[in-house]
């Protein structure tokens, strides 16, 4: 899949294949939940995705690559990063991404049970 035909309904069906992941609107924007913790959002028009980062990782990939992921002024207070859809490689890496996030919100006793996304894909 070409990251130009990357939508908003692949990142909701990729979000909401994730265990026990529910969506809910929020300020107006469709949000992604496990476990009543938000992991994921769909701001600007969705067009692009908002995920927990921790920061450091968040820095390296906004300096890395600044055409592809962002920190909203809103946000930079916070663990969290944007990045665009457009600029994405595949659906694999949206998949990566929103798993990241996921993990990083989901509770341990749910990650326990889901051992296959307690850790990123090796490279």
């Amino acid at each position: 899949m070409a990251a130009d035909s990357l939508t908003s309904e692949d990142v909701r069906a990729a979000a909401l294949a994730l265990p026990q992941t529910t969506e809910k609107i929020a300020w107006s924007m469709p949000t992604f939940r496990v476990a009543g913790k938000m992991f994921a959002t769909l701001p600007e028009d969705e067009t692009s995705i908002a995920v927990r980062c921790p920061k450091e990782e968040r820095d390296e990939l906004v300096l890395a690559e600044p055409g592809k992921f962002w920190i909203a002024d809103h946000e930079a207070q916070f663990a969290w990063v944007r990045a665009r859809l457009d600029r994405l490689e595949d659906l694999d890496e949206l998949r990566d991404i929103l798993a990241d996030s996921w993990r990083q919100a989901a509770p341990a006793q749910l990650l326990e049970q889901y051992p296959e996304l307690g850790v990123p894909r090796p490279e």
